[in-house]
C-alpha cells in the first residue's frame, strides 16, 4: 500500500459536557496539527498516489471552515462533545466529500483509504481512518 501525507493546522475554542472532562467543561482553546494520509494499492500512470498540491489545498480548505471558531457556537455541533476523536471523523467526512466531488483531481481515482490524525501535542493524538469508495477513472 502506497501513501502520501500532507499536514496543516487549525485553532478552535470549545467546551465539553460531562463530569469525565473535569476542567475541560469550561471554554478552552486547542491547536491541532492535522495529518491527512491518503492511500492506494498501486501508483497511477504518473507514478503518484495523489496530487500533493491539491491534497494540501483541500485540507487547508476543510480546516479553514473550522479555524479560529468557537465550536460551541456552530449549529453543526449542537449537542456534541467536539473531542479530538470526534473532530478527526468530521474532517475525514468532509475530505471524503471533497474527494467524491473530484476536488483532488484525476490522481484521486485510485485512492482506497484515508486516515486523518489530529495531534493535540507532541505526546497525544487521535485519528479516524477508513475506506474510500472506488471512483471510476
Amino acid at each position: 500500500m502506497y501513501s502520501v501525507n500532507v499536514r496543516d493546522h487549525f485553532m478552535i475554542a470549545h467546551s465539553f459536557r460531562g463530569e469525565a472532562f473535569g476542567p475541560a467543561q469550561r471554554l478552552h482553546g486547542a491547536t491541532y496539527v492535522v495529518d491527512l494520509e491518503l492511500r492506494r494499492a498501486e501508483l497511477d500512470a504518473d507514478g503518484v498516489v495523489v496530487d500533493i498540491a491539491l491534497a494540501t489545498e483541500v485540507l487547508r480548505s476543510v480546516l479553514g471552515e473550522l479555524n479560529l471558531r468557537n465550536l460551541d457556537d456552530d449549529p453543526a455541533f449542537k449537542g456534541k462533545n467536539t473531542t479530538t476523536e470526534f473532530m478527526a471523523r468530521v474532517i475525514f467526512d468532509r475530505i471524503a466529500d471533497s474527494i467524491a466531488k473530484g476536488e483532488l483531481g484525476p490522481h484521486a481515482n485510485g485512492l482506497s483509504a484515508m486516515r486523518v490524525r489530529l495531534n493535540e501535542s507532541h505526546v497525544a493524538w487521535a485519528a479516524y481512518e477508513g475506506a474510500l469508495p472506488a471512483r471510476a477513472g
